[in-house]
């Protein structure tokens, strides 16, 4: 998967696995990982599907409906390719944090939601529930940020809601930071998921 690799200053910080939204490449959440941590390591991974040439994770059938069995496929082939960077580039594969943003955030959901400890936390930004038809994995001990915006017309709060339900569910320890907004990301938005993460996973 095209990607970049940035090494950090600090070798006990999470390595920030950034997950774009549709459209993006692996260069646009660079600066929001120096917002939330400019000590740690950075992998930064552009999307394999292409929709009228703009990157995304996985394909969908229509806006908000979700094509499953490729998302199955490419949370797994996402999932392999987080193993072997960590092999190819020597970090710790069990310490790994997501910052998604919209379909970045759906693929990060979508891993949590199939692989036990694949992220030791996310920040997840307007993400949608990826999946209802599966058993989550027990989430004891992980961390999860929502960013979400009240008049988010393309993720409503009652998908938020239902999502962070499910991740508490499972045991994880969820946060969820409302806007009167609408599907953008914005920067109390970002200061939110930093102050957040200095908190909780970096205290």
């Amino acid at each position: 998967m095209k990607h970049i690799y940035q090494q950090g200053t600090n070798a006990a910080a999470p390595v920030l696995v950034l997950l774009h939204g549709t459209g993006g490449t692996e260069r646009d959440l660079l600066p929001l990982a120096g917002r939330i941590d400019p000590t740690a390591s950075v992998l930064s991974i552009r999307g394999n599907v292409l929709e009228n040439g703009l990157s995304r994770y996985f394909r969908r059938l229509a806006e908000g409906v979700f094509d499953e069995e490729d998302l199955v496929f490419r949370t797994k082939e996402l999932h392999d390719f987080l193993d072997q960077a960590a092999v190819d580039y020597g970090f710790d594969r069990e310490n790994l944090v997501a910052i998604g943003y919209s379909n970045g955030a759906n693929i990060a959901g979508s891993l949590m939601f199939h692989y036990k400890d694949a992220f030791r936390g996310a920040i997840l930004h307007h993400p949608m529930v990826p999946l209802r038809s599966v058993e989550l994995p027990d989430m004891t001990g992980i961390s999860c940020f929502i960013g979400a915006g009240r008049n988010d017309q393309m993720c409503p709060p009652q998908e938020t809601e239902e999502l962070q339900a499910m991740l508490s569910g499972a045991g994880a320890a969820v946060s969820v930071h409302w806007e009167n907004y609408g599907h953008q990301l914005t920067g109390s938005e970002v200061d939110a998921a930093a102050a957040w993460y200095a908190e909780v996973i970096c205290p």
